[in-house]
């Protein structure tokens, strides 16, 4: 739904915009439409294209003046007054969060009205710009207040909403709850993925998968809707899209990772429609179940690229319900299923395989190895993939398709592999362990966007934040790190409805099993693993994790704190089990 707030009576801005708000805009008597979020900012962001050819259509004049975050230039606000002189209002602008715009505005008004004129008028938007107020006063030509050096300053600085974020969050508060926490959360919703696997094999309704943000952020924790824009260490400030900066005493980094679907050329231009979906996105996971109920025949593809991915089996899984379903339906026989994947085995630890190749020949499925998707045709219904032999030599092979379900190259957000934080492959440099910076030590992170080797799974993520909890606490007390992470990570993957393989393991591969194998023997499929997956992780997830009760996954503290670089498998470790 559009979210429109009015500046003034000649402009308004917004959220980031669909080409399907640009007719609500027209009805709602807007002439024009100013988009200052740069293309690509995002994974899930809509083309400008789309969106300027929407303008076309319902006659509303379309306007890109695309601004970086955290980098609005002196040009950037004279080009955007200019076109507010003219332009024929009601104006509407926009960009990921609204916060560039409303700055834009502020900082090209600020000639000929006062700051704090400006700053209600923004505020009354949703918008708090206070940390403009210098710029405000410059831009008029007035003296600058004198400011704290920091200007905002928390003890705990978050940046990410998602489960790390909040997971981190939580288990913060149950330690001390009267603790100075921000979080940095563009988004106003907040998902359950997980879920998304099953919405697009039809168990899920993808409604179960989304809560509003605002329902799950703690009420102690201040929270920032604005995006970050880039990290100033030495200061120890973080820097938003619209130029705020904001001190810490020790930040916390969990992004998330991105979508990189440009990777894949014309695999963006078809996602949603020629047969071509992914669970990977919310809006996507109910197209890919509608595609599984209408096929009835030809040829099902499923991808995986190189790793790191979120989820390494989450491509499995589609494959797997969808041919559950299929052969439910009596149409499997008719319909020849092939899973591509860039790697040269079918999944990463070995003891898993054996009960994985089973549904593999069940099913019928054609496993070409070393296949990686290099290009899509919708219009055609053509794949094309870069085969690799054993000894190294590739050519491209096409394939065409009836279905193709996509898992797309992913890496870290631009904003942290373009930061200091960043290792040679621009992912957050951590230490496998504390997860604690290699070179920041008042910097700690967790979740995806880090170059710990586990694997990427929200189960990963619920051990890693009780760690990153207990080591900033420490941290703020002046003390080294003594919880450490060993890596764990869950896999459950449907093989069928009703069925799971549990995959849990650690560094190197290790088996890491919760239950007994007498409950549960995770290498092979299991119903009571289905009902964990289907009814108890997504509870665990909104009322446990999220709140910061870590049952079953309470930190590993070092029996004494660990010198520089010492391995932790040489220590004596303990269990923390805080209150919940």
């Amino acid at each position: 739904m559009m979210d429109v707030r009015q500046l003034s009576p000649f402009i308004s801005v917004s959220p980031q915009l669909t080409p399907a708000d640009v007719g609500l805009a027209a009805s709602a008597g807007f002439k024009a439409i100013i988009g200052n979020r740069p293309d690509r900012e995002s994974e899930d962001q809509p083309a400008n294209d789309d969106i300027r050819a929407a303008c076309e259509r319902h006659g509303l004049s379309w306007h890109y003046l695309p601004v970086v975050p955290g980098q609005i230039t002196d040009d950037d606000i004279r080009a955007f007054r200019n076109l507010l002189d003219e332009l024929q209002g009601p104006v509407l602008a926009f960009c990921r969060t609204g916060t560039r715009s409303a700055t834009l505005w502020a900082l090209s008004e600020a000639a000929h009205l006062d700051a704090d004129a400006v700053l209600r008028a923004t505020a009354a938007a949703g918008y708090d710009l206070a940390a403009q107020r210098e710029r405000l006063q410059a831009q008029s030509g007035m003296p600058p207040a004198s400011q704290n050096a920091f200007g905002v300053r928390h003890d705990v600085l978050i940046v990410g909403g998602g489960a790390g974020g909040l997971a981190v969050a939580g288990s913060l508060l149950r330690r001390q709850p009267d603790l100075d926490i921000a979080v940095v959360e563009p988004r106003t919703e907040h998902y359950y993925q997980p879920g998304w696997t099953l919405v697009g094999g039809g168990v899920f309704d993808r409604r179960q998968t989304v809560r509003p943000m605002a329902d799950v952020m703690p009420e102690q924790v201040k929270w920032y809707p604005s995006a970050a824009a880039g990290f100033e260490p030495e200061q120890q400030q973080l820097v938003l899209e619209d130029g705020e900066r904001i001190g810490y005493r020790i930040l916390v980094v969990a992004p998330g990772l991105a979508l990189d679907w440009d990777a894949i050329p014309g695999l963006r231009d078809t996602l949603g429609r020629n047969g071509v979906t992914s669970n990977y996105l919310f809006d996507l996971a109910p197209y890919t179940w509608e595609l599984i109920q209408s096929t009835r025949g030809g040829r099902a593809l499923f991808t995986q690229p190189p790793m790191p991915i979120k989820c390494a089996g989450a491509p499995q899984k589609a494959m797997y319900l969808a041919c559950d379903h299929w052969a439910r339906q009596q149409s499997l026989k008719y319909i020849d299923v092939e899973f591509c994947t860039a790697g040269a085995a079918l999944f990463g630890v070995a003891d898993y395989v054996p009960a994985l190749m089973d549904y593999v020949q069940k099913y019928g499925i054609k496993l070409n190895l070393q296949h990686n998707l290099v290009g899509v045709d919708g219009g055609r219904r053509c794949a094309t993939f870069k085969v690799t032999d054993t000894e190294g030599h590739s050519r491209e092979v096409e394939k065409p398709f009836d279905m193709l379900h996509v898992c797309p190259p992913q890496k870290a957000p631009a904003f942290i592999s373009a930061s200091p934080l960043a290792d040679a492959a621009g992912w957050l440099e951590l230490d496998p362990e504390t997860l604690q910076h290699k070179r920041f030590g008042d910097i700690f992170g967790l979740g995806d966007a880090g170059n710990t080797p586990n694997a990427k799974t929200a189960a990963a993520v619920r051990k890693q934040a009780p760690v990153v909890a207990e080591n900033v606490l420490r941290a703020l007390r002046g003390e080294a790190p003594r919880a450490v992470y060993d890596g764990y990570g869950s896999c459950p993957l449907t093989v069928e409805r009703g069925k799971i393989v549990l995959a849990e393991f650690g560094y190197g591969g290790k088996l890491q099993p919760t239950f007994p194998t007498w409950l549960v023997e995770g290498r092979q499929p299991s119903r009571l693993a289905w009902l964990l997956k289907e009814k108890l992780l997504p509870w665990v997830y909104w009322n446990a994790m999220l709140k910061g009760r870590e049952w079953l996954a309470g930190p590993q503290l070092l029996a004494h704190s660990p010198a520089p670089h010492e391995a932790s498998a040489a220590c004596n470790f303990e269990e923390r089990k805080p209150g919940t």
